[in-house]
């Protein structure tokens, strides 16, 4: 993990040069934006809290100790205070996706959003500097939190939402207050210097009353292990899609999968792409389908990523202990989302089969969306359901066509058929979605076999042959 820092640090060095910048008053606060001169010379700890409303979205005021007037004229204790603190800043340039998480952010609720402005002291080209820090700045946070509590704010609704540095900054604002403060969310918890320290040096479930945490740099820049009530892994936690894979890509290649955990929290601010999770011990057994059943974890169903997860907060801390990982893939672009759909198959070969599915849906414009169910082969044995996790990269509205292709993945050899007494295809995170069906059929080997979606209910075959879960069908009335 360190070389690959060293490494960004010498990218950085030998590849950026930034022009000085003077300092200037200006109405509207901006964030601090220095250079790789500052990160040469190293930069002496200044905080500037840059407070944004939904009466100020798009001009910023700044909390410091000695402006009483920005306080008074934006802060309102009736509503809930969100912190997002950023971390490590090696060329001392605002973080790119600042104004957009705060934007969205407003879009939703009603806040006071308050960007933690670190930059002075977070931009070094020595990363043990800027980690050094991070407890001078918790202090300096608790007293302007001190300061809004007298002022009629609660423990209850301060949000916290740390990057990197500021994940473990969060953490250790909510040890000052015994872990009562409403929620922290940690995007990709720094790693060097913190992996394998103890609850006391890093960011714990116990910080707060619910911490959530993204993890999407696990074999690098990021925190390796669990670290909140619920932990999420994108993609397994390394390689996101759609970062690059060398080093001749630049400074992306170092911090895309870092920052993703930012990008992936931001999509979750539309509703219109919630990423759904899977609580699973590992993330082989997500991909294989073992961890596909969310009514087991918990009535809501699956948890999703980022602003919401904490609908699920009662159920997560309630746990002994409190802690729950769950995994997920993305996609490679915004807005990451993939739909994910269950896929249930009960067979009636006599001999158990093993191979792979593929499934594609096509819309009635014609537009079409594909999963190959391919991690590990299924098997798929008389008269037992077998369940598959299905991950499209597009949601229709209306489904036209399905078409379905089993292999075994072998290239000698006799071929087989998969011979399906019921193929169901359910919404893993829609349970109104309508469920669709498809009764008796054969999937020759490596032919794709189309069918028109036929809707669960307007089907009795199943039930009147077979029962409720097949248990009854005639099997020897079909073919071996």
């Amino acid at each position: 993990m360190l070389p690959r820092l060293c490494l960004g640090l010498c990218f950085f060095l030998c590849c950026h040069i930034y022009p000085v910048k003077p300092d200037s008053e200006e109405t509207c606060h901006e964030f601090t934006d220095l250079d790789l001169h500052h990160a040469i010379a190293g930069t002496d700890l200044h905080i500037k809290l840059l407070i944004y409303t939904r009466n100020n979205i798009n001009c910023a005021g700044d909390l410091n100790k000695e402006n009483t007037t920005a306080f008074e004229k934006y802060w309102d204790a009736s509503r809930k205070t969100i912190f997002i603190t950023h971390g490590y800043r090696p060329t001392g340039s605002p973080p790119v996706w600042l104004d957009e998480i705060v934007q969205k952010l407003l879009s939703i609720g009603d806040f006071n959003v308050i960007v933690v402005d670190w930059n002075r002291g977070a931009t070094t080209l020595i990363y043990h500097n800027a980690a050094g820090k991070c407890r001078k700045v918790a202090d300096i946070l608790k007293d302007h939190i001190d300061k809004m509590l007298a002022k009629g704010a609660s423990l209850d609704s301060i949000y916290m939402i740390g990057v990197s540095l500021g994940a473990h900054i969060s953490g250790f604002v909510g040890k000052m207050y015994n872990g009562s403060i409403g929620r922290i969310t940690g995007l990709d918890p720094a790693g060097p210097l913190f992996n394998g320290k103890p609850p006391e040096d890093r960011l714990h479930y116990s910080d707060a009353q619910f911490v959530d945490v993204v993890h999407s740099d696990i074999d690098a820049l990021g925190y390796r292990e669990a670290l909140g009530n619920i932990d999420f892994y994108p993609n397994g936690g390394t390689d996101q899609p759609g970062c690059p894979k060398t080093i001749l890509s630049g400074s992306e290649y170092f911090k895309c999968d870092h920052q993703r955990s930012v990008f992936l929290y931001m999509a979750s601010l539309n509703e219109s792409c919630s990423v759904v999770t899977f609580p699973c011990e590992n993330y082989t057994d997500y991909r294989i389908g073992k961890c596909v059943d969310c009514q087991m974890f918990n009535p809501l169903g699956c948890p999703v990523l980022g602003f919401y997860a904490d609908k699920w907060k009662d159920y997560l801390v309630a746990k002994d202990p409190p802690v729950t990982k769950a995994f997920f893939d993305t996609a490679s672009a915004k807005p990451f989302c993939i739909f994910h759909y269950f896929l249930d198959f009960i067979t009636l070969n006599e001999e158990p089969r093993s191979g792979y599915i593929t499934i594609k849906l096509e819309s009635p414009s014609g537009n079409v969306t594909e999963s190959k169910l391919d991690q590990d082969a299924a098997t798929f044995e008389q008269n037992n359901e077998v369940t598959l996790l299905a991950k499209f990269h597009q949601e229709f509205e209306e489904i036209s066509k399905v078409s379905v292709k089993f292999t075994t993945g072998t290239v000698v050899g006799p071929k087989h058929k998969l011979r399906v007494l019921r193929m169901r295809l359910r919404s893993a995170f829609n349970p109104d979605r309508e469920i669709l069906c498809r009764y008796d059929f054969v999937l020759p080997e490596n032919v794709e076999v189309d069918f028109l979606p036929v809707p669960c209910q307007n089907s009795n075959f199943f039930t009147s042959c077979c029962g409720e879960d097949g248990g009854k069908c005639p099997v020897t009335q079909h073919p071996k």
